[in-house]
């Protein structure tokens, strides 16, 4: 087959070139790649994998295999899957864990943009308890798991205060659920009940402080790329302010993930935003070029005429 791998000598940090198929434990399903939406994490990562490495964490696909074990979806069912690694590539072995059938007319491309950003937004809101009439903060609302986070506290009957840089995106916001919106967290003038941040830096530590008693944020991203500097005092607490707390997150280690990708899957509301859907010969291109996403989340489909 073929597949992306990591190689440092080229401008992408990538090479097109044949591999070996996947061989599938007893409890994978082995999948024909149709489509990934490279997440910030996969860029994030390509550095430091080592040389030869197929990356992508998720995407979707076609059954070519059921697992032997007899769990997971049937051969010729569509899927969508998550895992750590290989995903940029024809075919792929995916844990029953991390794969879930999906609708038969659902569109690759739709599917490939759920199973990182909706289901890190659905597992983030959970951690955050009962936000039935709460004020929930979403920083980084304008990203893909932002979008996706606030249709989903919006849901659950939180009052949504969506924080995003692009003022243009706040119509948006707003018909997705936001009842407030905020080009920063500056003017944002009463304390929440739970945060979702996913910029990191000097937001993580401007979200802590407008907890309230009792309050969480959840520290889901890392786009500002600079260090959280806590002022002294920050952690004394009074009345107002005691049992707050802040959380990390990590998708891969969440446990029963495949229900819940395919209630994502079958939600026809839930809106995954424009699409930029190129063919997966545009992949290095794409990152030499900084991986802009200029017309909404950037989708590759891949090309099996070569399949070997």
């Amino acid at each position: 087959m073929l597949a992306w791998t990591t190689a440092p000598d080229t401008p992408s940090g990538l090479t097109l070139r044949e591999t070996f198929d996947p061989t599938p434990l007893p409890h994978e399903t082995l999948v024909r790649v149709e489509a990934f939406a490279p997440n910030p994490g996969d860029l994030a990562a390509l550095p430091g994998l080592p040389p030869g490495s197929v990356p992508g964490w998720d995407g979707s696909g076609v059954v070519l295999e059921a697992a032997a074990d007899g769990s997971g979806p049937g051969q010729g069912e569509r899927v969508l899957f998550l895992g750590l690694a290989g995903g940029w590539a024809q075919r792929r072995a995916v844990s029953n864990a991390m794969i879930a059938a999906a609708p038969a007319d659902a569109a690759w491309e739709h599917l490939a943009t759920l199973p990182v950003p909706a289901t890190s937004a659905l597992r983030a809101i959970r951690r955050l308890g009962s936000i039935l009439g709460r004020r929930v903060l979403i920083v980084g609302a304008g990203s893909a798991v932002g979008g996706f986070a606030v249709q989903l506290a919006a849901r659950s009957g939180a009052s949504v205060v969506a924080v995003a840089r692009d003022a243009g995106q706040h119509d948006t916001l707003r018909r997705l659920g936001a009842h407030e919106t905020h080009t920063a967290l500056a003017s944002v003038d009463r304390r929440v009940h739970g945060a979702i941040d996913m910029i990191g830096g000097q937001h993580l530590v401007d979200t802590y402080a407008l907890l309230e008693a009792s309050g969480t944020v959840i520290a889901l991203g890392h786009a500002a790329g600079t260090d959280e500097r806590f002022p002294y005092g920050a952690f004394v607490a009074d009345p107002t302010t005691a049992d707050r707390s802040i959380t990390s997150f990590f998708l891969g280690n969440e446990p029963g993930l495949a229900a819940e990708m395919g209630y994502l899957a079958e939600d026809r509301t839930l809106e995954v935003g424009a699409m930029d859907v190129q063919p997966w010969t545009e992949l290095p291109a794409w990152i030499e070029a900084g991986a802009p996403r200029r017309a909404g989340r950037v989708v590759f489909r891949v090309d099996h005429t070569t399949a070997t």
